[in-house]
């Protein structure tokens, strides 16, 4: 019995072709191996990827003293006792009054973990010792931002648009204005 390309020895069907049936299907399962070893590889990267942060720390501090004037004049009075504690109102904090914390004799200062990074953000400083400059008692001088000096370059809303600090903070705590 003559079979093309095949023939058969001792009762048994041997394959002669260069790609034989099981040829083929060696060839197919290595070809699979190769192609799933490469994906694993790279899907299996051990190298840390960053993690891109969207907020930053940032500290404020106010040089100014933490005991009231005692020359302030009777006109900044109504001031005083609407300025309270002196405070402080940070726009991605929708302008909410909080409280500076007191460092004495020269300083009050706070720190926030949430600014958002590569945004344009905004706040305000008031203190009872900056009512005679600003009816208000918005402070426009001896503002810091992570040891950076602030120069007085934007308006939030108070008391009509009152004189603040506008920055920018990147991922570092890089204070740009």
């Amino acid at each position: 019995m003559a079979i093309h390309r095949d023939r058969i020895t001792r009762g048994r069907l041997t394959m002669r072709c260069w790609f034989g049936h099981a040829d083929r299907v060696r060839l197919t399962v290595r070809t699979i191996a190769a192609v799933m070893s490469l994906g694993l590889t790279t899907a299996c990267d051990d190298t840390p990827v960053a993690p891109t942060s969207t907020i930053a720390t940032v500290r404020i501090v106010f040089a100014g003293s933490t005991t009231r004037r005692p020359d302030l004049p009777a006109s900044a009075q109504t001031c005083v006792a609407g300025v309270s504690a002196t405070h402080i109102h940070a726009s991605w904090r929708n302008f909410v009054a909080i409280p500076l914390q007191p460092v004495p004799p020269d300083r009050y200062e706070i720190t926030f973990n949430d600014v958002p990074v590569g945004m344009r953000v905004a706040f305000r400083v008031n203190d009872q010792n900056s009512c005679d400059e600003n009816p208000t008692g918005a402070v426009t001088r001896n503002v810091f931002a992570n040891d950076v000096r602030l120069v007085q370059n934007a308006t939030t809303p108070g008391e009509g648009d009152e004189p603040s600090y506008a920055l920018t903070v990147d991922a570092n705590g890089r204070i740009s204005q």
